[in-house]
């Protein structure tokens, strides 16, 4: 680990290029290329802009409710009966979840590069909210596309994006969800990049998209580090986040990439099983390749092309994952390991009757490895999850699919 860590240390992420390692840069036609060299340009003045800095900061503060809380999960420890496990609780943001974090950012570099409209993809509906909440709060138009399978299951998140005034877009080709869905969003950008700002709701795509997602998201890890040492007088001994792009995990893995004493792990969902179509584990069973822009691990067939997947979380069902991600599992510096369908319903339920906090699905992947590894690191060990966001948008899916297993 302390090669690992030493060759981070050497390392400019991304490089100027916009790779971490062989992984991201920018597979893109001319024409956009140019736009998003226009767009990497102005984020890049923003980013040491005082009064974007202070903006952004006060956004944070008094409209998110930043910092999230750090909380000890006493209750479901003590029936685990191993290491200690805390939440960084970003499920308690203003609209739910981690995605504010970004959007927030995204929307603010949007009204000063003079854009008319938001647009892009949603899973779970998480981003499309904070989106479409960020959207109102600078003025801007806002356009959500989510496909058929995802709107059916998250109802309550279509219907908060609908009230915000963003216009949902279904899509119902391919599998009608995630990767249909960024399919759809890139295909309406690129015929108008001018006017309108891609939004990517992850730490993928084309550079910079990732490296400004990770910048907006590693606030998560710096309070986190900050809130932990104050809470124990040390930093944890592991961190726990879902994988799916993966910004939650970025958000909380940066702050401590070159803690070679913190060990990281990365969940993905392996659904069903590990046949094709079955689930998303990216960083487990793919291989590198690339998609909607930007290179990364990627499941994919003999050709080339994207296999279909699936989770019970549908912010987590997408072939590919963060290029950041994919070079932290070259190195070792971040384990990637996964989670079914039925342990992450399993701990949704745990979560919500031991310490009272239901999560998101996509959360519940995490807290199920969670559980596992506190039994295997045994007492005297710390557990922190990033808890990514909460389970509202969930509860008539949860109930109406896996009710009568839980007595409901």
């Amino acid at each position: 680990m302390t090669e690992t860590r030493t060759e981070l240390e050497k390392m400019e992420l991304p490089d100027k290029e916009g790779r971490f390692g062989e992984y991201g840069g920018s597979y893109v036609p001319e024409q956009l290329q140019t736009i998003l060299d226009e767009i990497c340009q102005s984020y890049e003045a923003i980013k040491k802009d005082e009064t974007f800095i202070a903006e952004l900061r006060d956004l944070n503060k008094h409209f998110t409710g930043r910092p999230s809380p750090i909380f000890y999960a006493k209750n479901l420890s003590e029936k685990t009966g191993g290491a200690d496990i805390y939440l960084k609780r970003e499920d308690l943001n203003h609209t739910g979840a981690h995605k504010i974090n970004h959007c927030l950012g995204e929307a603010l570099l949007a009204k000063r590069m003079g854009k008319k409209k938001l647009i892009a993809e949603t899973g779970a509906g998480q981003h499309g909210v904070a989106l479409a909440t960020a959207a109102t709060l600078v003025g801007l138009e806002c356009d959500i596309y989510m496909g058929e399978i995802d709107i059916i299951k998250e109802h309550p998140n279509v219907v908060r994006m609908k009230i915000l005034g963003a216009r949902v877009i279904p899509v119902d080709r391919g599998t009608k969800t995630l990767k249909d869905a960024v399919d759809a969003a890139f295909e309406a950008y690129v015929k108008d990049p001018v006017t309108q700002l891609y939004a990517i709701g992850s730490v993928v795509g084309p550079h910079p998209f990732p490296m400004m997602v990770r910048d907006f998201q590693q606030i998560v890890g710096q309070e986190a580090r900050e809130q932990f040492r104050e809470m124990t007088g040390k930093l944890p001994d592991n961190l726990v986040a879902c994988v799916g792009g993966g910004s939650n995990a970025m958000g909380l893995f940066t702050a401590f990439l070159k803690d070679k004493d913190v060990a990281m792990f990365g969940v993905e969902p392996s659904g069903r099983g590990f046949k094709d179509g079955d689930h998303a584990a990216t960083l487990t069973l793919g291989k590198p390749g690339v998609l909607h822009g930007f290179s990364s691990y990627l499941l994919q067939d003999e050709k080339g092309e994207p296999l279909p997947v699936y989770s019970v979380a549908s912010g987590l069902d997408y072939p590919g994952v963060g290029p950041q991600h994919s070079l932290l599992k070259d190195l070792g510096r971040v384990t990637y390991v996964t989670a079914s369908d039925i342990e992450a319903i399993d701990a949704f339920f745990e979560l919500s009757r031991t310490d009272g906090i239901i999560p998101a699905i996509e959360s519940a992947h995490a807290m199920a490895y969670a559980v596992k590894l506190a039994k295997e690191a045994g007492k005297g060990k710390t557990i922190l999850v990033n808890l990514s966001g909460r389970g509202d948008k969930d509860i008539d899916f949860v109930l109406e699919t896996y009710g009568k297993d839980y007595g409901l």
